[in-house]
């Protein structure tokens, strides 16, 4: 009979398998369950950076790293990442090659479903605790891995998706709120918390990321005062406002720069910047390349 170690050595190579079979080239892929996205990646010298939504990240095969402003994590096959507001993220595997790569799923969490199955299952955020980061790492379980092996799995049966995906959907849901750190996601999903709030203050900012930052009317919004939600906002973030705003300003920027024939003043003026020259230093520092190097670089 096989011990807790060995079945979950197994599971974790069925997992890998299954999201070996369904890429098979690099990039993230979408999957006939809208919310699910496999990963692969053989080359880990360019690093990726991206707005990370509400989701779950279990890894198959290898590890990453991940940076959320100076904030460092690390994850592999034991760990999981949870992320339970959108933050601006510069990620990388550091295991990985042709013959090895990086393999992953990221599963895409929605309050209302957190929300929902807290109801029905009276899973309430404990309020004597404090939370911080809307990013963290935890630890992997046989119950969560099990559940993620049979999602990936109903890909191989399409015609089973419509009736068990969102069975298995809440499982998983269900396996993090019940982890030590699933009141992050408890927190989120409770209308009137602070983690709500910044959400809120978040949504505002991404919306607005082109237009001058104005705390007074973030705060309003929160129901803060403004130094309030300067400590509650960093807490989260690991930033303050106006660096969240300037990192979803160069992502935007790059996402332009990358896909659209459009001369870098006019982006950074595009983006919110009054100085293109202030762009070009602020863009360097964030992604190691000046914007026109980094457009040569893919060209």
């Amino acid at each position: 009979m096989l011990d807790d170690a060995q079945k979950t050595y197994y599971k974790q190579l069925e997992l890998a398998q299954l999201v070996e079979k369904f890429t098979g080239t690099d990039g993230d892929h979408d999957t006939p369950i809208p919310s699910l996205h496999l990963v692969r990646d053989s080359h880990s010298e360019v690093p990726i950076c991206r707005i990370q939504k509400p989701s779950l990240c279990i890894v198959a095969q290898g590890e990453k790293v991940i940076m959320l402003a100076d904030e460092r994590y690390q994850y592999g096959v034991s760990d999981y990442l949870a992320v339970s507001l959108d933050v601006p993220i510069t990620g990388r595997a550091t295991q990985s090659s042709p013959d090895f790569p990086y393999l992953a799923i990221r599963l895409d969490l929605e309050a209302s479903q957190i929300f929902q199955i807290m109801k029905e299952t009276e899973l309430l955020p404990d309020s004597t605790k404090r939370y911080h980061r809307g990013l963290f790492v935890g630890k992997m379980n046989n119950a969560l891995l099990d559940a993620a092996v049979r999602l990936v799995g109903l890909l191989e049966t399409p015609k089973d998706i419509p009736a068990l995906a969102p069975l298995v959907i809440r499982e998983i849901i269900y396996r993090l709120l019940s982890d030590d750190k699933g009141d992050v996601f408890k927190q989120i999903a409770m209308a009137g918390s602070n983690y709500a709030s910044i959400a809120e203050v978040v949504e505002r900012i991404k919306r607005d990321y082109n237009q001058p930052l104005r705390i007074e009317e973030l705060a309003e919004l929160a129901n803060m005062s403004s130094s309030s939600l300067y400590r509650h906002f960093k807490e989260v973030t690991a930033m303050t406002p106006v660096q969240y705003q300037k990192q979803i300003r160069l992502q935007e920027a790059r996402r332009r720069l990358l896909t659209e024939s459009t001369h870098v003043a006019d982006i950074a003026f595009e983006v919110g910047y009054e100085s293109p020259s202030q762009f070009s230093r602020e863009y360097a520092r964030l992604f190691g390349f000046s914007p026109v190097s980094d457009i040569k670089r893919f060209s």
